[in-house]
Formats: C-alpha cells, sequence, structure tokens
C-alpha cells in the first residue's frame, strides 16, 4: 500500500491532467475538424489514481463539459493538496513526539 502523501501526489497528477486536457479542448474549439480529448482516471490496487487520455470518436466541442471538468480538477486538487499537507503535519508531529 502506497503511502497517504503518494496516493494525493497522484491525485494531484490527475488533477492537473484532467484541467490541462479541459483548457486544451476550450483552446482548439474552433478548430476545424478538432477531436476533443477525454481524460480516464482509474483506481490503483495499492491507492493512488493512474490517468490515460484518448480522443473522442467524433469532431466537435462540448464547452459546458469542459468549464466543468477545469472546476472539479481544480477542486480535485484542493482537496488532494489539503490531505497531502495533513499527513506532512501528522508526520511531524509524530516524529516531535519520538524525539
Amino acid at each position: 500500500m502506497n503511502s497517504i502523501s503518494s496516493i494525493s501526489v497522484s491525485g494531484m497528477a490527475a488533477a492537473q491532467t484532467r484541467f490541462h486536457t479541459s483548457a486544451h479542448n476550450i483552446a482548439n474549439l474552433q478548430t476545424d475538424d478538432f477531436k476533443r480529448q477525454q481524460v480516464e482516471q482509474t483506481a490503483e490496487s495499492a491507492g493512488g489514481v493512474s490517468t490515460t487520455l484518448s480522443r473522442a470518436e467524433k469532431s466537435g466541442n462540448a464547452l459546458e463539459a469542459d468549464v466543468v471538468a477545469q472546476l472539479q480538477a481544480k477542486n480535485e486538487f484542493l482537496a488532494n493538496l489539503s490531505v497531502f499537507k495533513t499527513a506532512n503535519k501528522m508526520q511531524g508531529a509524530l516524529l516531535d513526539v519520538k524525539a
């Protein structure tokens, strides 16, 4: 099983991938025959998450979905950052008690 810190770091990386992908899709709204990128997240058995990118089968945009994806990515990143900070505080407190 991975540490809490490494699990939260994988969550932050997945959130960044989701955010960058939705920004890429928004930046290409006016591109002819553009096929949106899609992010698929998969839970890892030892903890954490992995991401894969794929292209939509049909060209076209989905601005609403991409804006929502950006908001979700922001909140996912902040939640994982909070977990990371808390884990570090707990680890520091544990080391202080033992010293």
